[in-house]
């Protein structure tokens, strides 16, 4: 699986990469890829979100420079920022018997695997009304993927070191009688980013089979590659 590690990155350039790879991986001319990412402050509105559950005013956003982006993945409204390990897996299901529940328990498992394992943290995925990854009644990872021709994209958002305040800007995940929480605030310490970015890129492999390859997105997209979403 080729890991690429795009750093801090805005979301509307990162989704034009996640396009564009898309349309490679369905002319399989990549293999399975995994984008590591970590964005600025930004809002995602999936296909069955609300901008009800956007609480901030449009003043508020246009003052501070955040966006909001309607996106084609599962899922109501979430939020991206610093400290937050966001994963796009482009991957082809075709090859995993088109099983999309099971690429989503495989998600939660990876996460799940890392926090009891590396931290000791009772990580459960037992909220049948909600996906993603809780600790007690707090969301740690939210996860909204969408499928194109059996391919994959969109993906997870774990927080690390997250800034939890951001969070009062919206329901998250359009849930109001949940809460959301951090490593950092379960841990009561922030934590080295890079190591557990590196952790999850190992869990992932772990839990989906693959051995990681890191690349440089120049590897896969050249820049005369003008292939777009199909």
């Amino acid at each position: 699986m080729n890991i690429i590690k795009l750093g801090l990155m805005d979301y509307e350039k990162a989704l034009s990469i996640q396009e564009r790879l898309l349309a490679l991986r369905q002319q399989d001319k990549i293999s399975d890829t995994l984008l590591i990412i970590e964005h600025p402050p930004v809002l995602t509105v999936g296909r069955s979100g609300s901008y009800d559950n956007i609480l901030a005013s449009k003043q508020f956003f246009a003052d501070n420079g955040i966006a909001v982006y309607d996106v084609s993945r599962g899922g109501d409204v979430t939020y991206h920022g610093p400290g937050q390990i966001v994963g796009y897996p482009i991957m082809d299901l075709k090859n995993r018997g088109s099983d999309v529940h099971q690429f989503v328990v495989n998600i939660q498992e990876t996460i799940i695997r890392l926090l009891q394992t590396e931290y000791g943290v009772p990580a459960c995925r037992e909220h049948k009304k909600y996906t993603g990854v809780w600790v007690g009644d707090e969301k740690i990872t939210a996860i909204g993927i969408s499928v194109k021709r059996g391919v994959t994209m969109h993906g997870f958002a774990f927080n690390v070191n997250t800034d939890l305040s951001h969070y009062g800007w919206i329901n998250p995940c359009g849930i109001t009688d949940k809460g959301v929480t951090s490593l950092q605030k379960v841990l009561g310490k922030p934590l080295d980013f890079d190591r557990v970015a590196d952790l999850v890129v190992r869990y992932f492999c772990e839990v989906f089979d693959e051995t990681p390859e890191p690349k440089q997105l120049s590897e896969l997209i050249r820049e005369d590659d003008h292939a777009t979403q199909a």
